[in-house]
């Protein structure tokens, strides 16, 4: 065989495809963007950096991410862009040289109860299909380990349609791994009747307890005093069993009551419907206590809470079976399959052994493939979403990633930098949006956007490499190096928060007092333990209520875009009533979500027009012109403003507006002040929630929080997305907390905040197993001293100890 002969000459010029090096933003003015342009270098590095609201997010996300989607989605067809999101174009003159974006985000993964890290990260996929042909006894296809997948049986006759139609009799099954108890969710509800009704009364009497229950309710009350299947003048304990079976069981049925036609259903399906079936976060207060109230959550005895069928556990390979597979810590899983020696599905052990590695290299080796979805922290769900991405055979993909060292203690944040070079050593362009200093460091490209935030920032006041940030005199490039020092005189603590023998999670048996009057960091590597003590033992224990703690936690702001900073915090309220009052109208008026509202797009602001198959469109509204009211509402004013001006205007500004003056409103004043205090002064009172970071909305809970009568705070990494010059003005809004008397009790991984502590404890030595107990508790001097554990180490390189 001969080959081909191939000539070695080059041509003289680069090809013209090779030009095409850059993603190039011409005239970005997305949110605070003020005609920003820049051009980022592909299959590089680069790092945004900036205050919090200088417009990072706003460039990255809202402006290349956002654009590359949208001219992907076009290549859809029309009928599969009705299913996707509308997205329109971002506000930006050009931009070009886009690859296809892939978003990594803080976004926690859903808290659908039947999602665990498994399923979202399919190794539970792989494990099915390894038990499927290695389980002895084998049960069946995949789907037989699966507890999203119920067993099915049927039978009947069919007709076949073949010459003559011929009547045949036929079976079908399908084996699933569902535990038919609890459905798949390891857990059972329990309903304790005694807080649905009493008793001892009638339904004609109002026996009902059940919050929104009225007895004149066509829809809840009289449907089951007047369905005829029951007696309305009879104490329900005296409810013959066929009546009990009828008033709690009943299948749904239509009745007529005075000749309106309803569906009658028993009580218990009723409350499941109307209260258990919507997330619990998300309804009134009352409504919640009560559900609390009524509704007990235990582990399914059928299954131990594995959420499988007996057949499914009954199946092994060696003594393990796929349960106990999912319940083991992932780096343990992962030398178990190592240790598997199976020539058949060798490909299959392979890729499985990939995927549990990625776990481990990313700094999450210590979760389980059962835990569920929606019990990660921000940070976690952003590197369980890393993981499909790692072993990727796609090149030329931009990865964008929002803050990906969140979470991690400075020991783990060297494997995330290496995950990040890794995936752009493949071929790929990697935006980070991020403050963490040893992230920025490894940088190509450093992208400064500044100088201030909100419409104080919005430009570009650096672009280059790292040594050019150090003297580029910019706000980032002067607090690089940065670096806090040992406290020299600690607080004395005033009382202690005792807690003893907590085992939930990994914790062993842990007896710590945690030290009240003075500020506490609760430290230690991702998965020591941390939240489990502080959240588990201490905001949910029995002091808890005892001490007023109140706890400030990475849960999601839940809103609409229709909320926004004003709403959220109450602010509103003493702003509508000062309105009403220098005008002498109903403070409904001024809510733009009721009376005041215009009427063309309902005090939105502005006007979506749905376009059926093709991507939506929001548009400014021409009546109200953006401003939200009705015109008759802008005539009233206080100080001079409208109601539109004022929410219009920065916290800064309003703060100085409520302040003195015919404007004067010390309600307003103080939680404006709160707002300042945690450095949200550049937020405008009506920008909706939707548009806020994830650092501006911790912050913003804090504010809200900060009004409580609480004795203990308890706060969830409050230095998540501050920039380097931020953190010194939260320790000093901490330092002011404690010095008011408060109690303050930080999970923290930032340096800085440990190194201004009163107070350290430190959990290890490792992650998962390899964690859960007390390794150090003292001072930071003392814990720099003596360097026995991870964070000491750390805590002594950052302070030159």
């Amino acid at each position: 065989m001969s080959k081909a002969t191939r000539t070695d000459a080059r041509p003289a010029e680069p090809h013209a495809a090779d030009s095409h090096d850059l993603i190039r933003v011409h005239g970005a003015r997305v949110n605070n963007l003020k005609d920003v342009s820049v051009e980022i270098p592909k299959r590089r590095l680069t790092v945004f950096t900036g205050v919090s609201g200088s417009g990072k997010s706003s460039l990255v996300f809202n402006t290349i991410a956002a654009e590359s989607q949208r001219l992907i989605n076009e290549t859809y067809s029309a009928f599969v862009q009705g299913f996707m999101p509308t997205l329109s174009r971002p506000e930006v003159d050009v931009l070009d040289g886009l690859t296809t974006v892939i978003t990594v985000d803080q976004q926690r993964l859903g808290a659908d109860p039947r999602s665990t890290v498994g399923t979202a990260t399919d190794a539970n996929a792989m494990l099915r299909i390894l038990f499927s042909r290695l389980g002895k006894p084998h049960i069946g296809p995949p789907s037989a380990y699966a507890f999203n997948v119920p067993s099915v049986r049927a039978s009947g006759a069919i007709t076949v349609e073949r010459g003559a139609r011929k009547t045949v009799k036929a079976t079908f099954n399908r084996t699933g791994g569902m535990c038919d108890r609890c459905e798949g969710r390891g857990a059972v509800s329990d309903i304790d009747l005694t807080q649905l009704y009493d008793d001892s009364k009638s339904l004609a009497e109002g026996a009902f307890t059940i919050p929104g229950w009225k007895s004149d309710s066509f829809w809840t009350v009289r449907v089951y005093a007047e369905s005829g299947f029951l007696d309305p003048d009879k104490p329900i304990r005296r409810f013959t069993k066929k009546e009990m079976h009828d008033f709690l069981y009943r299948e749904p049925t239509k009745v007529k009551v005075e000749g309106v036609n309803l569906t009658y259903e028993g009580l218990i399906p009723k409350i499941q419907k109307s209260f258990l079936a919507k997330d619990k976060e998300a309804l009134q207060p009352h409504i919640r206590a009560f559900v609390e109230r009524a509704v007990t959550f235990t582990t399914c005895p059928a299954c131990d809470g594995t959420r499988l069928s007996e057949g499914a556990r009954s199946s092994k390979i060696g003594r393990i079976s796929i349960a106990d597979a999912c319940a083991m810590q992932i780096s343990d899983l992962a030398d178990w399959v190592r240790g598997l020696d199976e020539p058949s599905v060798a490909p299959l052990l392979d890729a499985l052994q990939q995927s549990l590695d990625a776990f481990g290299e990313i700094g999450l080796g210590y979760l389980s493939l059962d835990r569920p979805s929606g019990t990660l922290s921000g940070g976690e769900a952003q590197r369980v979403k890393m993981i499909r991405h790692l072993g990727s055979s796609l090149t030329d993909i931009t990865y964008v990633f929002d803050e990906p060292t969140i979470g991690l203690h400075p020991h783990d944040i060297q494997r995330m930098n290496d995950l990040l070079l890794r995936l752009r050593d493949k071929g790929n362009t990697v935006l980070v949006v991020e403050h963490k200093p040893e992230t920025i460091a490894i940088a190509d490209h450093i992208v400064d956007l500044g100088p201030g935030a909100g419409s104080g920032g919005g430009t570009v006041c650096f672009e280059g490499t790292v040594d050019g940030l150090r003297t580029g005199g910019t706000v980032t490039g002067r607090h690089f190096d940065d670096r806090a020092a040992v406290k020299e005189s600690v607080r004395r603590p005033t009382g202690a928060l005792e807690i003893r023998g907590a085992t939930a999670n990994n914790l062993r048996d842990v007896d710590v007092d945690i030290p009240l009057g003075v500020l506490a960091v609760v430290t230690g590597v991702a998965g020591s333990g941390k939240s489990s003590l502080v959240h588990g033992s201490l905001v949910k224990g029995p002091a808890a209520a005892e001490q007023g703690v109140v706890s400030i936690d990475q849960s999601a702001i839940r809103g609409s875009r229709r909320s926004n900073p004003a709403t959220y915090t109450g602010l509103l309220d003493p702003i509508r009533k000062a309105f009403a009052k220098a005008n002498g109208v109903k403070p409904a008026l001024f809510s733009a979500n009721s009376e005041g509202a215009c009427p063309t797009c309902n005090g939105a602001g502005v006007v979506y027009t749905d376009l059926a198959m093709m991507a939506g469109v929001a548009s400014v509204c021409e009546e109200c012109e953006g401003k939200r009211f009705e015109a008759s509402v802008l005539d009233h004013h206080l100080g001079g403003r409208d109601i539109s001006e004022v929410l219009a205007m920065s916290v800064t500004e309003a703060e100085e507006f409520f302040g003195a003056g015919e404007a004067q409103t010390p309600a307003a004043h103080r939680i404006l002040e709160r707002l300042a205090d945690v450095g949200l002064g550049y937020l405008s009172l009506g920008q909706p929630l939707t548009t806020l970071s994830g650092g501006e909305r911790q912050r913003l809970k804090l504010a809200t929080h900060m009004g409580e009568k609480g004795g203990v705070y308890v706060l969830d990494e409050p230095t998540t997305g501050l920039h380097l010059a931020d953190v010194e003005q939260l320790l000093g809004l901490l330092d002011r907390l404690v010095d008011s008397g408060k109690s303050v009790v930080v999970v923290e991984h930032h340096q800085a905040v440990m190194a201004h502590a009163d107070w350290i404890i430190d959990l290890g030595p490792g992650a998962g197993h390899d964690g859960g107990r007390v390794v150090f508790e003292g001072t930071p001097a003392d814990l720099v001293a003596a360097r026995s554990t991870l964070t000491g180490e750390h805590l002594a390189a950052y302070v030159g100890g």
